[in-house]
């Protein structure tokens, strides 16, 4: 997984509960410490890793409504995720959070030229910010890569019954975000053509 998409790993952290309803993988600072220890590396956290707590866990999932909300943007004209399409922030409300996010943690180039390698540009944090600054900034700088890079084009809602994730199109004919949501989708709308015979039926 890119740093990119990163920012889509979090969205899809409100998943489909496999009973009609929704679940979220961030449901308490327990499952945050989870998804960010499975990610240290992308959070620019591996070396100071931070204990989730409930700060930290309010100040993620605001920045996931956030992108929830830009990502419904730029689903359209498609529908946005079920999952929160009720309430979504306003805009304006969604950029000042991501871009405050982003501000948390402001980063400097820097030159490094390893023996028989290329010169590269890194960024690299100014300062010394804490952990949990260093973890929603990150979040917030794969919005930014996502959103203004080639995969927000790509991007949709899956259209599958009861599924409420988003997924990049990765592929011409993919229309759903997994193969069983395709499966799901298909038997879904047997049913529907059943009905429809066997109430056009005499």
């Amino acid at each position: 997984m890119t740093a990119t998409r990163l920012a889509l790993e979090l969205a899809v952290t409100l998943r489909h509960d496999g009973h009609g309803g929704v679940a979220d993988d961030l449901a308490g600072p327990e499952g945050l410490a989870v998804w960010v220890r499975e990610r240290a590396a992308l959070l620019d956290c591996a070396d100071d890793p931070a204990v989730p707590d409930e700060a930290l866990h309010t100040a993620v999932r605001e920045l996931r409504a956030a992108i929830r909300s830009l990502f419904a943007r730029a689903v359209r004209p498609g529908p946005p995720s079920s999952a929160d399409a009720h309430r979504l922030l306003p805009e304006e409300e969604a950029l000042r959070r991501l871009n405050a996010a982003v501000a948390l943690v402001p980063m400097t180039p820097r030159l490094s030229w390893d023996p028989g390698a290329p010169p590269a540009v890194r960024h690299h944090p100014a300062g010394s910010p804490p952990p949990a600054d260093r973890i929603v900034a990150a979040l917030a700088r794969a919005a930014l890569a996502f959103l203004a890079g080639p995969d927000r084009a790509l991007l949709r809602a899956c259209p599958a019954p009861r599924c409420v994730r988003y997924f990049v199109k990765d592929h011409a004919r993919q229309e759903w975000c997994t193969p069983s949501c395709g499966n799901r989708a298909r038997v879904a709308r047997h049913h529907e053509r059943r009905r429809e015979e066997q109430g056009g039926a005499p």
